[in-house]
């Protein structure tokens, strides 16, 4: 808190919380005289939050998120919950253990922030049902949660990662979010407001806590689209970059960068809309469940609950370990061997698809392009009708143009074969007919406007300012440019722009994104 000037009246005076304020006070006769006093800075002395009680968990409650000096969100030796209202000021500060933002609760964070993850604690900021994180940076300010560690020793999986929840539906009503926290989502509230991020990024996050429960970069449960989101870019996370488990929030401008299993998950009936959304691959840093672009599933056994997956994603744009590194070789030969191993659990594996699509998921995706992954597309008929919906028109992808795919298609999870899948043995192992063509292969190659190039020299794409090892902006004479289509796309919530891909003339990514975090002073 900066130095100020109070009129203090001494027949009527507050004492301000969680600073400690020295007072000089001169009462003259017929004259109230203008203390002047300073308030002691943020780091002068400890501060512990007031006014805690137990909340209904049996978990230590706050109406102040900051302990310590004042620069520490969460104690770090156990779960914390704020409940109250609180800015955190333009500043730098370290967030430890577990924090939720509870029922009620409101947190701004004001623009230029720099929030550090706590590797020790694992550190995680939850937002739950009813809660509101107000995160509103600017382009030539953002919003950054970021590792504790030093510069060149930032791994992926740092720390857990951003998670909000909303009151939105759930095609299972209820759920526990992913990655171990207490907080349930899933509600009736298609509306639904948890606040807004925008102009935030998110760098190193991911924590493995147990074997398929990790925390993503940013996690949305049940989110409703009374939620303001954009200009989002996760980088290095440990699971995906972003996951959508229900929920109908509308989302633009996100950027994938570096994640280690998928890019854009969608599960459990959502139902939003996302439009310009980039992602890149490192070609050394894969999970061991096959990395993807897309991964999309109705749910975990593939069945008919509602609200049904059924996304809609636009100007999308892949771009796989092929096409950021000449030499790739799909091998899980660089564990231990990468400066980006965390060494903390994590599998590494094998890159796939740009896009799988399984368990009856219904996403849609229009004038979108991916290049150089080993697959372009799955459509996994193991559980689900996933391929049924794909021949009802239930599932679309149109106008979506891949390049330099190892296969167009295939049709079942980790099998690298442009075959056809006929059914599954007893081992539920594929059985393919090797005389045709996938049905993933078949299917795209009908779809209105897509296509399947060798190269994407023709596209005529240019390196994005600030961004080495991969091209993804058209350039003048692009065929990108002017191929756009959003026939039969009954939501007016899209820009209706004339180009595919995440990118036209205008460089959304410009000022606010970092493709080096792991060298940048914090």
């Amino acid at each position: 808190m900066k130095n100020e000037e109070i009129v203090l009246l001494i027949s009527h005076y507050s004492i301000m919380r969680k600073k400690s304020i020295r007072v000089v006070a001169v009462l003259l006769m017929g004259l109230a005289t203008v203390g002047t006093f300073s308030a002691c800075s943020d780091n002068d002395a400890p501060q512990t939050p007031q006014h805690s009680y137990t909340d209904d968990h049996g978990l230590k409650a706050y109406d102040d998120i900051l302990f310590g000096d004042g620069t520490q969100i969460g104690n770090g030796d156990n779960e914390v919950v704020f409940k109250g209202k609180q800015t955190l000021k333009k500043g730098t500060y370290t967030l430890k253990g577990w924090v939720y933002v509870a029922d009620g609760a409101e947190l701004t964070i004001e623009p230029g922030t720099i929030i550090k993850g706590d590797k020790d604690t694992k550190a995680a900021l939850i937002v739950e049902r009813g809660g509101k994180l107000h995160a509103q940076g600017t382009a030539n300010a953002p919003i950054v949660f970021t590792s504790a560690q030093a510069k060149g020793q930032r791994k992926p999986g740092d720390w857990g990662g951003l998670i909000i929840c909303g009151k939105a539906p759930h095609n299972a009503g209820e759920a526990q979010i992913e990655g171990g926290p207490r907080t349930k989502h899933g509600g009736n509230d298609v509306h639904d407001n948890s606040g807004e991020l925008s102009y935030v990024r998110v760098e190193f996050a991911g924590y493995p806590f147990e074997k398929d429960k990790e925390i993503n970069g940013i996690t949305f449960g049940s989110v409703g689209d009374g939620t303001k989101v954009d200009h989002l870019q996760v980088s290095y996370s440990n699971d995906d970059s972003y996951e959508w488990f229900g929920g109908t929030v509308n989302c633009k401008n996100l950027i994938a960068y570096h994640g280690w299993d998928d890019d854009f998950d969608t599960d459990n009936g959502y139902s939003g809309h996302v439009q310009y959304g980039l992602s890149v691959r490192n070609s050394r840093i894969a999970d061991g469940s096959q990395s993807n672009g897309f991964e999309s599933d109705n749910d975990a056994s593939g069945s008919t609950a509602q609200p049904y997956t059924a996304a809609t994603f636009s100007n999308i744009t892949f771009i796989g370990p092929k096409a950021t590194d000449a030499s790739f070789q799909n091998t899980t030969d660089y564990i231990n061997g990468d400066k980006f191993f965390p060494n903390n659990g994590s599998a590494m594996g094998r890159f796939q698809a740009a896009m799988q699509i399984r368990r009856g998921s219904r996403l849609n995706c229009v004038n979108s392009i991916a290049i150089g992954w080993p697959i372009g597309l799955i459509l996994d008929g193991e559980k689900g009708d996933t391929q049924a919906q794909a021949t009802a028109g239930t599932l679309n992808l149109k106008n979506v143009w891949f390049a330099d795919m190892t296969l167009t298609g295939s049709d079942a999870n980790k099998l690298y074969q442009d075959n056809l899948v006929t059914g599954y043995d007893a081992n539920k192992k594929p059985i393919v007919d090797a005389t045709r063509p996938s049905f993933s292969t078949t299917w795209f190659l009908q779809q209105t406007g897509n296509r399947a190039e060798a190269s994407a020299a023709s596209w005529l794409l240019q390196p994005l300012t600030g961004m080495s090892g991969a091209s993804v902006v058209p350039g003048v004479g692009s065929p990108l440019l002017s191929a756009a289509s959003f026939a039969g796309i009954s939501s007016n919530w899209f820009d209706h722009v004339s180009f595919i891909g995440a990118f036209g003339t205008d460089n959304w990514a410009a000022g606010w994104t970092n493709f080096n975090p792991e060298n940048t002073d914090y």
